[in-house]
């Protein structure tokens, strides 16, 4: 079953390693690190796909099974897509290029981690950092973790400035 496909119908293919599961029998995935990555997913297949923020939470809901934290993907994922522009705003003073130059798996992780920075001060800036940087390493070109790290590192210390 694929699950991205843009307005039309057409199959849109995901990275190859893009799943909700662990690759690694190592290293076991809590809930709410599989819920990270699919709201990485979601934030993909929205910005490629065009599908409305409710279908494609209906979507993940219906494919993926097992411990997911779906409260937080139900409060994250749905609160990105409508400040998406305001998330940009905010991303583009830390760019080196111009935003849409960035590869579609980094503008979402720093979508992601921005709204996270900005709303979300229950969840240390730390682990926004670190958990966005795994997910670059993961879904990410070669050393887009680098970037991501850097760009998030650089936001943190103007808007968390009491926690750094």
């Amino acid at each position: 079953m694929k699950l991205v496909s843009d307005s039309s119908g057409v199959p849109i293919n995901l990275p190859p390693n893009a799943i909700a599961e662990s690759e690694s029998p190592k290293k076991k995935l809590s809930e709410r690190q599989k819920a990270r990555r699919m709201v990485l997913q979601a934030l993909y297949q929205w910005q490629l796909a065009n599908a409305s923020a409710s279908d494609i939470q209906a979507e993940f809901r219906a494919y993926y099974l097992g411990k997911i934290d779906w409260k937080y993907f139900n409060e994250v994922f749905p609160a990105i897509v409508p400040r998406a522009a305001q998330l940009d705003e905010a991303i583009i003073p830390y760019l080196d290029r111009d935003i849409q130059a960035l590869d579609p798996i980094e503008l979402s992780l720093l979508r992601f981690g921005m709204y996270e920075l900005l709303h979300r001060i229950d969840i240390p800036f730390k682990v926004v950092i670190n958990e966005s940087v795994e997910l670059a390493r993961i879904f990410g070109a070669t050393d887009s973790h680098k970037y991501i790290n850097g760009i998030l590192d650089k936001a943190a210390r103007q808007i968390r400035t009491l926690e750094v």
